[in-house]
């Protein structure tokens, strides 16, 4: 039975990835240029905001093209669709197999390379949503005091060369893969699990109704499949 998703709570998340993934030089120039670029959001802050959150893709393995922007926008429609809103971080690392393993064995405990990783934020959880413009958590996170809704969401670490070969008998097709991890892990980040039938069913659930009106702008194909053959 396929488990694609690794769940690991974390603090201090995306300079934790950062260094875990050892990011060249170079890119950590550029992510502080941008850093440096992007609006600043108080540490503590009220729900009620009438921002959207913002993603983050970096392709770190540049072995398999991976269509960045599309992945970003998928990121951001399942965010909204799941009702988060305010503003709150979540960021996309496209990695080869030798990291994701370090992860997967530094982490998890787990020998070998897996196909994606969540790493939802564990310093704080967020508020039920009362609107379009409120900040809101995931379905399992309880609720907290409004005037501490953090800035990260999370990370979800993929792997884009185990989906290419295990693609033809999960989701059909590379690029139908890349959008089922990225969606999967996005609700790991956001509280959905699947060790209980229930869970299993409404997190599968929840993927395909992402997937139909965000991704593929339709019914399922024929060929998609949310586990991989025996």
């Amino acid at each position: 039975m396929w488990c694609a998703i690794e769940l690991l709570p974390t603090s201090c998340l995306r300079m934790s990835v950062i260094r875990m993934l050892r990011i060249s030089v170079n890119l950590l120039a550029r992510l502080a240029k941008m850093n440096d670029s992007r609006p600043k959001v108080q540490a503590s802050r009220r729900s009620g905001g009438d921002g959207v959150p913002e993603v983050f893709c970096s392709d770190e393995q540049g072995v398999i093209s991976v269509p960045l922007d599309e992945c970003r926008k998928l990121a951001l429609a399942a965010l909204m669709h799941e009702g988060v809103r305010g503003a709150c971080e979540l960021s996309v690392f496209f990695v080869d197999e030798a990291t994701i393993s370090e992860l997967n064995s530094e982490h998890m405990g787990k020998i070998g390379p897996t196909d994606v990783l969540a790493f939802p934020l564990d310093t704080a959880e967020y508020n039920e949503a009362q609107g379009p413009g409120t900040p809101s958590r995931g379905p399992s996170r309880p609720a907290f005091d409004t005037d501490d809704v953090p800035t990260l969401l999370g990370d979800v670490v993929i792997c884009p060369a185990i989906a290419m070969k295990q693609c033809e008998d999960h989701a059909g097709n590379f690029a139908d893969e890349i959008a089922l991890l990225l969606v999967h892990g996005i609700l790991h980040v956001l509280g959905f699990d699947h060790d209980l039938e229930d869970e299993k069913t409404e997190m599968r659930a929840h993927e395909v109704a992402i997937l139909m009106e965000h991704h593929w702008n339709g019914p399922v194909p024929s060929g998609f499949r949310q586990e991989q053959d025996e």
